[in-house]
Protein backbone atom coordinates (compact mmCIF):
# COMPACT_ATOMS: atom_id res chain seq x y z
CA UNK A 1 0.00 0.00 0.00
CA UNK A 2 1.30 3.61 -0.91
CA UNK A 3 0.35 6.87 -0.83
CA UNK A 4 2.21 9.32 -3.64
CA UNK A 5 2.64 13.16 -3.72
CA UNK A 6 4.68 14.79 -6.44
CA UNK A 7 7.26 14.73 -4.12
CA UNK A 8 7.13 11.91 -2.14
CA UNK A 9 5.92 8.53 -1.93
CA UNK A 10 4.50 6.90 1.23
CA UNK A 11 5.02 3.33 1.98
CA UNK A 12 2.16 2.23 4.04
CA UNK A 13 1.70 -1.47 5.46
CA UNK A 14 -1.18 -3.06 3.45
CA UNK A 15 -2.39 -4.79 6.67
CA UNK A 16 -2.85 -1.61 8.94
CA UNK A 17 -1.98 0.76 7.15
CA UNK A 18 1.50 2.09 9.33
CA UNK A 19 4.01 4.04 8.32
CA UNK A 20 6.80 2.41 7.10
CA UNK A 21 8.81 5.04 5.20
CA UNK A 22 8.67 8.04 2.99
CA UNK A 23 10.87 8.21 -0.04
CA UNK A 24 11.64 11.40 -2.59
CA UNK A 25 9.97 10.70 -5.82
CA UNK A 26 12.78 11.25 -8.70
CA UNK A 27 12.29 13.01 -11.53
CA UNK A 28 12.44 13.25 -15.40
CA UNK A 29 16.17 15.18 -14.96
CA UNK A 30 17.22 12.21 -12.23
CA UNK A 31 16.22 9.66 -14.79
CA UNK A 32 18.45 11.11 -17.33
CA UNK A 33 21.02 11.61 -15.09
CA UNK A 34 20.59 7.44 -14.10
CA UNK A 35 20.41 6.91 -18.30
CA UNK A 36 23.24 9.07 -19.02
CA UNK A 37 25.16 6.85 -16.34
CA UNK A 38 24.13 3.49 -17.24
CA UNK A 39 24.47 4.35 -21.19
CA UNK A 40 27.80 5.35 -20.64
CA UNK A 41 29.20 2.19 -18.74
CA UNK A 42 27.76 0.16 -21.01
CA UNK A 43 29.46 1.94 -24.07
CA UNK A 44 33.14 2.66 -22.49
CA UNK A 45 34.27 -1.43 -22.97
CA UNK A 46 36.97 -0.91 -20.96
CA UNK A 47 34.94 -0.37 -18.03
CA UNK A 48 32.84 -3.50 -18.62
CA UNK A 49 33.02 -5.52 -15.21
CA UNK A 50 34.80 -8.84 -15.96
CA UNK A 51 33.08 -12.09 -15.28
CA UNK A 52 34.85 -12.72 -12.61
CA UNK A 53 34.20 -9.77 -10.76
CA UNK A 54 30.71 -9.84 -10.90
CA UNK A 55 31.08 -13.39 -10.39
CA UNK A 56 32.59 -11.98 -7.03
CA UNK A 57 30.15 -9.59 -5.87
CA UNK A 58 27.44 -11.87 -6.26
CA UNK A 59 28.82 -14.28 -4.12
CA UNK A 60 29.56 -11.64 -1.35
CA UNK A 61 26.02 -9.85 -2.23
CA UNK A 62 24.25 -13.79 -1.02
CA UNK A 63 26.23 -14.03 1.90
CA UNK A 64 24.95 -10.53 2.97
CA UNK A 65 21.50 -11.60 2.53
CA UNK A 66 22.02 -14.35 4.30
CA UNK A 67 23.27 -12.74 7.11
CA UNK A 68 20.24 -10.51 7.31
CA UNK A 69 17.93 -12.68 6.01
CA UNK A 70 15.53 -12.18 9.04
CA UNK A 71 15.68 -8.18 8.99
CA UNK A 72 15.19 -8.38 4.94
CA UNK A 73 12.56 -11.20 5.84
CA UNK A 74 10.24 -8.84 8.05
CA UNK A 75 10.62 -5.86 6.35
CA UNK A 76 9.19 -7.60 2.82
CA UNK A 77 6.42 -9.11 4.75
CA UNK A 78 5.31 -5.48 6.48
CA UNK A 79 5.44 -4.01 2.99
CA UNK A 80 4.10 -6.70 1.08
CA UNK A 81 1.62 -8.42 3.10
CA UNK A 82 3.19 -11.70 2.77
CA UNK A 83 3.14 -14.05 5.75
CA UNK A 84 6.49 -13.79 7.87
CA UNK A 85 6.86 -17.80 7.29
CA UNK A 86 6.55 -17.18 3.60
CA UNK A 87 8.77 -13.87 3.37
CA UNK A 88 11.09 -16.25 5.93
CA UNK A 89 11.39 -18.53 2.39
CA UNK A 90 11.68 -15.55 0.03
CA UNK A 91 14.86 -14.71 1.63
CA UNK A 92 15.70 -18.37 1.48
CA UNK A 93 15.15 -17.99 -2.28
CA UNK A 94 16.79 -14.82 -2.76
CA UNK A 95 19.97 -16.05 -1.06
CA UNK A 96 20.32 -19.06 -3.70
CA UNK A 97 19.09 -17.18 -6.51
CA UNK A 98 21.78 -14.92 -6.12
CA UNK A 99 24.09 -18.02 -5.97
CA UNK A 100 22.82 -19.39 -8.95
CA UNK A 101 23.36 -16.23 -10.90
CA UNK A 102 26.97 -16.49 -9.71
CA UNK A 103 27.09 -19.60 -10.77
CA UNK A 104 25.94 -19.44 -14.21
CA UNK A 105 28.15 -16.73 -15.05
CA UNK A 106 30.88 -19.12 -16.44
CA UNK A 107 28.03 -20.21 -18.94
CA UNK A 108 27.38 -17.51 -20.76
CA UNK A 109 29.46 -18.79 -23.74
CA UNK A 110 29.37 -19.53 -27.37
CA UNK A 111 30.36 -21.65 -29.92
CA UNK A 112 32.96 -22.82 -32.51
CA UNK A 113 30.78 -22.79 -35.82
CA UNK A 114 32.32 -25.35 -38.33
CA UNK A 115 34.53 -24.35 -41.05
CA UNK A 116 36.52 -26.10 -43.38
CA UNK A 117 33.15 -28.03 -44.86
CA UNK A 118 33.61 -26.33 -48.36
CA UNK A 119 36.25 -24.24 -50.80
CA UNK A 120 35.19 -21.00 -48.95
CA UNK A 121 35.87 -21.63 -45.44
CA UNK A 122 39.34 -23.58 -46.05
CA UNK A 123 41.69 -21.96 -43.96
CA UNK A 124 39.03 -20.24 -41.41
CA UNK A 125 38.63 -20.63 -37.85
CA UNK A 126 34.82 -19.17 -36.31
CA UNK A 127 33.90 -18.89 -32.81
CA UNK A 128 30.83 -16.82 -31.18
CA UNK A 129 30.76 -15.27 -27.70
CA UNK A 130 28.40 -13.49 -25.39
CA UNK A 131 28.26 -10.10 -24.36
CA UNK A 132 26.36 -7.55 -22.24
CA UNK A 133 23.40 -6.66 -24.71
CA UNK A 134 22.85 -2.73 -23.17
CA UNK A 135 21.32 -0.97 -20.70
CA UNK A 136 18.21 -3.15 -18.67
CA UNK A 137 15.36 -1.27 -17.39
CA UNK A 138 13.52 -3.74 -14.85
CA UNK A 139 9.78 -2.51 -13.44
CA UNK A 140 8.59 -4.71 -11.10
CA UNK A 141 5.45 -6.34 -9.10
CA UNK A 142 4.35 -6.06 -5.47
CA UNK A 143 3.72 -9.70 -4.22
CA UNK A 144 7.74 -10.94 -4.11
CA UNK A 145 9.37 -7.73 -3.50
CA UNK A 146 12.59 -9.20 -2.80
CA UNK A 147 13.14 -12.40 -4.74
CA UNK A 148 11.46 -10.41 -8.11
CA UNK A 149 14.45 -7.95 -7.84
CA UNK A 150 16.95 -11.31 -8.01
CA UNK A 151 15.08 -12.19 -11.20
CA UNK A 152 15.22 -8.50 -12.60
CA UNK A 153 18.13 -6.80 -11.21
CA UNK A 154 20.40 -9.81 -10.19
CA UNK A 155 20.25 -11.84 -13.82
CA UNK A 156 21.62 -8.25 -15.21
CA UNK A 157 24.34 -7.50 -13.26
CA UNK A 158 25.38 -11.35 -13.94
CA UNK A 159 24.87 -11.07 -17.61
CA UNK A 160 27.20 -7.48 -17.17
CA UNK A 161 24.41 -5.18 -18.01
CA UNK A 162 23.87 -1.75 -15.84
CA UNK A 163 20.31 -1.70 -14.93
CA UNK A 164 17.62 0.62 -13.97
CA UNK A 165 14.75 -1.07 -11.67
CA UNK A 166 11.60 0.77 -11.07
CA UNK A 167 10.26 -1.61 -7.97
CA UNK A 168 6.07 -1.63 -7.63
CA UNK A 169 5.36 1.59 -6.09
CA UNK A 170 3.68 -0.44 -2.88
CA UNK A 171 6.71 -2.21 -2.09
CA UNK A 172 10.04 -0.21 -3.03
CA UNK A 173 11.77 -0.68 0.09
CA UNK A 174 13.25 -5.05 -0.67
CA UNK A 175 14.02 -3.30 -3.88
CA UNK A 176 16.39 -0.28 -2.20
CA UNK A 177 17.98 -3.18 0.21
CA UNK A 178 19.01 -5.38 -2.39
CA UNK A 179 20.53 -2.48 -4.47
CA UNK A 180 22.47 -1.15 -1.48
CA UNK A 181 23.72 -4.84 -0.53
CA UNK A 182 25.27 -4.90 -4.54
CA UNK A 183 26.91 -1.46 -3.49
CA UNK A 184 28.35 -2.68 -0.39
CA UNK A 185 29.36 -6.29 -1.74
CA UNK A 186 31.73 -4.40 -4.40
CA UNK A 187 29.40 -3.42 -7.34
CA UNK A 188 30.96 -0.34 -8.58
CA UNK A 189 28.19 3.01 -8.95
CA UNK A 190 25.87 3.29 -12.15
CA UNK A 191 25.46 -0.42 -12.34
CA UNK A 192 22.19 -0.66 -10.70
CA UNK A 193 20.20 2.39 -9.81
CA UNK A 194 16.68 2.13 -8.37
CA UNK A 195 14.31 4.65 -9.71
CA UNK A 196 10.66 5.60 -7.33
CA UNK A 197 9.17 7.17 -9.51
CA UNK A 198 5.45 8.49 -10.60
CA UNK A 199 4.33 6.31 -13.84
CA UNK A 200 4.92 9.28 -16.45
CA UNK A 201 8.51 9.46 -15.68
CA UNK A 202 9.16 4.87 -15.54
CA UNK A 203 6.86 5.15 -18.92
CA UNK A 204 9.54 7.53 -20.12
CA UNK A 205 12.36 5.18 -18.66
CA UNK A 206 11.02 1.76 -20.74
CA UNK A 207 10.37 3.56 -24.36
CA UNK A 208 13.87 5.66 -24.13
CA UNK A 209 15.72 4.42 -27.16
CA UNK A 210 18.98 4.07 -25.10
CA UNK A 211 17.00 0.80 -23.22
CA UNK A 212 18.48 -2.77 -24.63
CA UNK A 213 16.18 -5.05 -22.52
CA UNK A 214 13.41 -4.20 -20.99
CA UNK A 215 11.63 -6.53 -18.27
CA UNK A 216 8.59 -6.40 -17.03
CA UNK A 217 6.39 -8.08 -14.48
CA UNK A 218 3.22 -6.88 -13.52
CA UNK A 219 -0.53 -6.95 -15.25
CA UNK A 220 -1.27 -7.74 -18.52
CA UNK A 221 -2.57 -4.77 -19.56
CA UNK A 222 0.22 -2.62 -18.80
CA UNK A 223 2.69 -4.96 -19.76
CA UNK A 224 1.50 -5.17 -23.41
CA UNK A 225 0.63 -1.23 -23.38
CA UNK A 226 4.70 -0.52 -23.10
CA UNK A 227 5.84 -3.11 -24.97
CA UNK A 228 4.06 -0.90 -27.75
CA UNK A 229 5.91 1.90 -26.91
CA UNK A 230 9.39 0.07 -26.83
CA UNK A 231 11.76 2.02 -29.20
CA UNK A 232 12.87 0.17 -32.72
CA UNK A 233 14.89 -2.99 -31.95
CA UNK A 234 14.88 -3.31 -27.93
CA UNK A 235 14.62 -6.75 -26.24
CA UNK A 236 11.94 -7.41 -23.44
CA UNK A 237 10.92 -9.75 -21.25
CA UNK A 238 7.06 -9.98 -19.78
CA UNK A 239 5.54 -11.70 -17.12
CA UNK A 240 1.49 -11.47 -16.38
CA UNK A 241 -1.06 -13.48 -14.82
CA UNK A 242 -2.57 -16.52 -15.26
CA UNK A 243 -5.54 -18.78 -13.98
CA UNK A 244 -4.04 -22.06 -13.41
CA UNK A 245 -6.26 -24.67 -13.90
CA UNK A 246 -5.12 -28.31 -11.50
CA UNK A 247 -6.91 -31.39 -12.31
CA UNK A 248 -7.36 -34.07 -9.85
CA UNK A 249 -7.68 -37.66 -11.63
CA UNK A 250 -9.87 -40.43 -8.87
CA UNK A 251 -6.41 -42.33 -8.55
CA UNK A 252 -4.67 -39.19 -6.70
CA UNK A 253 -3.23 -39.58 -3.35
CA UNK A 254 -5.81 -37.28 -2.02
CA UNK A 255 -3.62 -37.30 1.54
CA UNK A 256 -0.39 -35.83 -0.47
CA UNK A 257 -2.30 -33.67 -2.75
CA UNK A 258 -4.63 -31.64 -0.72
CA UNK A 259 -2.09 -29.49 1.59
CA UNK A 260 -0.49 -29.03 -1.54
CA UNK A 261 -3.48 -27.57 -3.70
CA UNK A 262 -4.68 -25.64 -0.35
CA UNK A 263 -0.81 -24.07 -0.17
CA UNK A 264 -1.03 -23.32 -3.99
CA UNK A 265 -4.60 -21.42 -3.35
CA UNK A 266 -4.13 -19.60 -0.42
CA UNK A 267 -0.80 -18.93 -0.33
CA UNK A 268 -0.02 -14.80 -0.04
CA UNK A 269 -3.75 -14.43 0.14
CA UNK A 270 -3.76 -15.99 -3.53
CA UNK A 271 -1.66 -12.99 -4.72
CA UNK A 272 0.19 -15.50 -7.28
CA UNK A 273 0.47 -15.39 -10.81
CA UNK A 274 0.46 -18.97 -11.02
CA UNK A 275 -1.74 -19.45 -8.15
CA UNK A 276 -4.21 -22.78 -8.05
CA UNK A 277 -7.66 -21.01 -9.27
CA UNK A 278 -9.55 -23.53 -11.17
CA UNK A 279 -9.69 -26.78 -9.59
CA UNK A 280 -11.17 -30.22 -11.80
CA UNK A 281 -12.16 -32.51 -9.82
CA UNK A 282 -12.87 -35.86 -10.75
CA UNK A 283 -16.80 -36.53 -9.63
CA UNK A 284 -15.94 -39.90 -7.71
CA UNK A 285 -13.51 -38.19 -5.77
CA UNK A 286 -15.67 -35.29 -5.10
CA UNK A 287 -16.55 -35.37 -1.52
CA UNK A 288 -13.26 -36.37 -0.38
CA UNK A 289 -11.21 -32.96 -2.18
CA UNK A 290 -14.13 -30.42 -1.38
CA UNK A 291 -14.35 -31.08 2.89
CA UNK A 292 -10.85 -31.24 3.60
CA UNK A 293 -10.09 -28.64 0.69
CA UNK A 294 -13.02 -26.41 2.38
CA UNK A 295 -12.05 -27.48 6.22
CA UNK A 296 -8.60 -26.38 5.09
CA UNK A 297 -9.23 -22.76 3.95
CA UNK A 298 -12.04 -22.31 7.08
CA UNK A 299 -9.08 -23.26 9.55
CA UNK A 300 -6.69 -20.90 8.36
CA UNK A 301 -4.42 -18.01 10.51
CA UNK A 302 -5.47 -14.60 8.85
CA UNK A 303 -4.16 -11.52 9.81
CA UNK A 304 -1.04 -9.74 10.75
CA UNK A 305 1.82 -11.10 8.53
CA UNK A 306 4.45 -9.99 10.92
CA UNK A 307 2.57 -12.52 13.85
CA UNK A 308 4.40 -16.20 13.22
CA UNK A 309 1.08 -17.78 13.75
CA UNK A 310 -0.33 -16.05 10.58
CA UNK A 311 -0.59 -17.77 7.12
CA UNK A 312 -2.86 -15.51 5.33
CA UNK A 313 -2.05 -11.86 4.98
CA UNK A 314 -3.61 -9.30 3.99
CA UNK A 315 -4.75 -8.47 0.36
CA UNK A 316 -1.94 -5.24 -1.48
CA UNK A 317 -5.06 -2.82 -1.25
CA UNK A 318 -8.55 -2.33 0.13
CA UNK A 319 -9.72 -1.38 -3.70
CA UNK A 320 -8.47 -4.73 -4.39
CA UNK A 321 -10.33 -6.49 -1.45
CA UNK A 322 -13.44 -5.06 -2.81
CA UNK A 323 -13.10 -5.92 -6.44
CA UNK A 324 -12.33 -10.10 -4.93
CA UNK A 325 -15.63 -9.71 -3.01
CA UNK A 326 -17.63 -8.41 -5.69
CA UNK A 327 -16.25 -11.60 -7.79
CA UNK A 328 -17.10 -13.95 -5.59
CA UNK A 329 -20.81 -12.15 -5.21
CA UNK A 330 -21.42 -12.61 -8.77
CA UNK A 331 -19.89 -16.21 -9.10
CA UNK A 332 -22.75 -16.71 -6.77
CA UNK A 333 -25.33 -14.71 -8.30
CA UNK A 334 -24.52 -16.64 -11.57
CA UNK A 335 -24.90 -20.20 -9.38
CA UNK A 336 -21.85 -20.88 -7.98
CA UNK A 337 -21.93 -22.61 -4.59
CA UNK A 338 -20.12 -20.55 -1.83
CA UNK A 339 -19.01 -23.94 0.18
CA UNK A 340 -16.99 -21.17 2.95
CA UNK A 341 -15.57 -17.58 3.20
CA UNK A 342 -16.93 -14.90 0.34
CA UNK A 343 -16.84 -12.17 3.25
CA UNK A 344 -14.35 -9.80 4.15
CA UNK A 345 -12.70 -9.85 7.46
CA UNK A 346 -11.75 -6.10 7.51
CA UNK A 347 -10.73 -3.47 4.81
CA UNK A 348 -7.22 -5.37 4.19
CA UNK A 349 -8.29 -9.27 4.96
CA UNK A 350 -10.54 -11.61 2.63
CA UNK A 351 -11.84 -14.75 4.20
CA UNK A 352 -10.08 -18.02 2.01
CA UNK A 353 -12.68 -19.11 0.03
CA UNK A 354 -13.94 -21.95 -2.07
CA UNK A 355 -16.93 -21.79 -4.75
CA UNK A 356 -18.28 -24.81 -6.64
CA UNK A 357 -19.05 -24.94 -10.42
CA UNK A 358 -19.62 -21.50 -10.93
CA UNK A 359 -20.87 -20.49 -15.07
CA UNK A 360 -17.76 -20.35 -17.29
CA UNK A 361 -19.37 -16.37 -18.00
CA UNK A 362 -18.23 -15.87 -14.12
CA UNK A 363 -15.16 -13.85 -13.81
CA UNK A 364 -13.28 -16.09 -11.29
CA UNK A 365 -13.96 -18.48 -14.19
CA UNK A 366 -11.98 -16.48 -17.04
CA UNK A 367 -9.99 -14.12 -15.32
CA UNK A 368 -7.07 -14.05 -12.52
CA UNK A 369 -8.85 -13.75 -9.32
CA UNK A 370 -5.64 -12.72 -7.65
CA UNK A 371 -6.95 -13.44 -4.36
CA UNK A 372 -7.62 -16.47 -1.82
CA UNK A 373 -10.37 -17.19 -3.80
CA UNK A 374 -10.46 -21.16 -4.81
CA UNK A 375 -13.10 -22.10 -7.60
CA UNK A 376 -13.81 -26.30 -8.24
CA UNK A 377 -15.51 -27.59 -11.18
CA UNK A 378 -16.48 -30.99 -10.82
CA UNK A 379 -15.98 -33.58 -14.24
CA UNK A 380 -16.31 -37.10 -15.66
CA UNK A 381 -14.92 -37.08 -18.57
CA UNK A 382 -10.94 -36.08 -18.88
CA UNK A 383 -10.78 -34.56 -21.99
CA UNK A 384 -13.74 -32.12 -21.27
CA UNK A 385 -11.66 -30.82 -18.12
CA UNK A 386 -9.04 -30.18 -20.22
CA UNK A 387 -11.12 -28.55 -23.18
CA UNK A 388 -12.26 -26.51 -20.16
CA UNK A 389 -9.00 -25.73 -19.05
CA UNK A 390 -7.65 -24.74 -22.44
CA UNK A 391 -10.82 -22.34 -23.09
CA UNK A 392 -9.15 -19.06 -21.21
CA UNK A 393 -6.50 -17.29 -23.37
CA UNK A 394 -4.15 -17.70 -20.47
CA UNK A 395 -0.73 -20.11 -20.73
CA UNK A 396 1.20 -20.07 -18.09
CA UNK A 397 1.51 -23.10 -15.15
CA UNK A 398 -0.90 -25.80 -14.57
CA UNK A 399 -1.05 -29.03 -12.79
CA UNK A 400 -2.43 -32.79 -12.47
CA UNK A 401 -2.37 -35.07 -9.63
CA UNK A 402 -2.54 -38.69 -10.36
CA UNK A 403 -0.69 -42.07 -9.97
CA UNK A 404 -0.96 -42.89 -13.73
CA UNK A 405 2.18 -42.30 -15.72
CA UNK A 406 0.13 -42.50 -18.76
CA UNK A 407 -2.27 -39.80 -17.70
CA UNK A 408 0.04 -37.72 -16.24
CA UNK A 409 1.92 -37.69 -19.62
CA UNK A 410 -1.27 -37.50 -21.70
CA UNK A 411 -2.06 -34.51 -19.54
CA UNK A 412 1.01 -32.92 -19.96
CA UNK A 413 0.52 -32.76 -23.92
CA UNK A 414 -2.82 -31.54 -24.03
CA UNK A 415 -3.22 -29.05 -21.64
CA UNK A 416 -2.06 -25.58 -22.57
CA UNK A 417 0.72 -24.59 -20.33
CA UNK A 418 4.37 -23.81 -20.22
CA UNK A 419 4.89 -25.95 -17.13
CA UNK A 420 2.90 -28.86 -16.31
CA UNK A 421 3.08 -30.23 -12.52
CA UNK A 422 2.66 -33.63 -11.96
CA UNK A 423 1.63 -34.39 -8.47
CA UNK A 424 2.69 -30.82 -7.44
CA UNK A 425 0.67 -27.61 -7.32
CA UNK A 426 0.63 -25.24 -10.12
CA UNK A 427 2.51 -22.27 -8.04
CA UNK A 428 5.75 -24.71 -7.31
CA UNK A 429 9.17 -22.98 -8.63
CA UNK A 430 12.87 -23.11 -8.00
CA UNK A 431 14.92 -20.28 -9.17
CA UNK A 432 16.94 -22.29 -11.93
CA UNK A 433 14.39 -23.78 -13.88
CA UNK A 434 12.70 -22.51 -16.88
CA UNK A 435 9.46 -19.93 -16.00
CA UNK A 436 7.34 -17.44 -18.02
CA UNK A 437 4.22 -17.65 -20.38
CA UNK A 438 3.05 -17.59 -23.43
CA UNK A 439 -0.28 -15.89 -25.10
CA UNK A 440 -1.60 -13.15 -22.97
CA UNK A 441 0.68 -14.38 -19.93
CA UNK A 442 3.41 -13.10 -21.07
CA UNK A 443 6.18 -13.41 -23.37
CA UNK A 444 9.89 -15.07 -22.94
CA UNK A 445 11.04 -17.94 -20.65
CA UNK A 446 12.62 -16.64 -17.23
CA UNK A 447 14.28 -18.66 -14.84
CA UNK A 448 18.17 -17.20 -13.89
CA UNK A 449 20.17 -18.78 -16.01
CA UNK A 450 17.17 -17.98 -19.26
CA UNK A 451 16.86 -14.49 -18.24
CA UNK A 452 20.97 -13.84 -18.34
CA UNK A 453 21.26 -15.22 -21.61
CA UNK A 454 18.14 -13.10 -22.89
CA UNK A 455 20.49 -9.85 -21.75
CA UNK A 456 23.06 -11.22 -23.74
CA UNK A 457 23.94 -10.71 -27.47
CA UNK A 458 25.95 -13.61 -29.30
CA UNK A 459 28.73 -11.95 -31.09
CA UNK A 460 30.66 -14.29 -34.27
CA UNK A 461 34.53 -14.16 -35.27
CA UNK A 462 35.48 -14.97 -38.12
CA UNK A 463 39.77 -15.70 -38.45
CA UNK A 464 41.19 -16.27 -41.94
CA UNK A 465 44.74 -17.72 -41.19
CA UNK A 466 47.43 -19.99 -43.00
CA UNK A 467 47.69 -21.52 -39.88
CA UNK A 468 44.25 -22.57 -39.32
CA UNK A 469 43.78 -26.38 -40.01
CA UNK A 470 42.17 -27.79 -42.08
Amino acid sequence: MSAATDNSLEVRAPFDGALLAELPRQTEADLEAMLQRARALHRDRDAWLRPGERRAVLLRAAEIVDERKEELARQAAAEGGKPLVDSRAELTRAVNGIQVAAEEIPRLVGEQVPMGLNAASQGTLAYTFCEPLGVVAAVSAFNHPFNLIVHQVITAVAAGCPVIVKPASSTPLSCLALVEILAEAGLPPGWAQTLVCSIPVAEKLVTDPRIAFFSFIGSAKVGWYLRSKLAPGVACALEHGGAAPVLVEPDADLDDALPRIAKGGFYHAGQVCVSVQRLFVHQQVLDRVLVPLVEAAKTLEVGDPLDPETEVGPIISHGEVDRVHAWVQEAVSLGGKLLCGGHKLSDSCYAPTVILDPPDVARVSREEIFGPVVVVYPYSDREEAIRRANQLDFIFQAAVFTRSLDVALDCARRIEATAVMVNQHSAFRVDWMPFGARSSSGLRLGGIGHSMRDMTAEKLVVVRSPSVWP
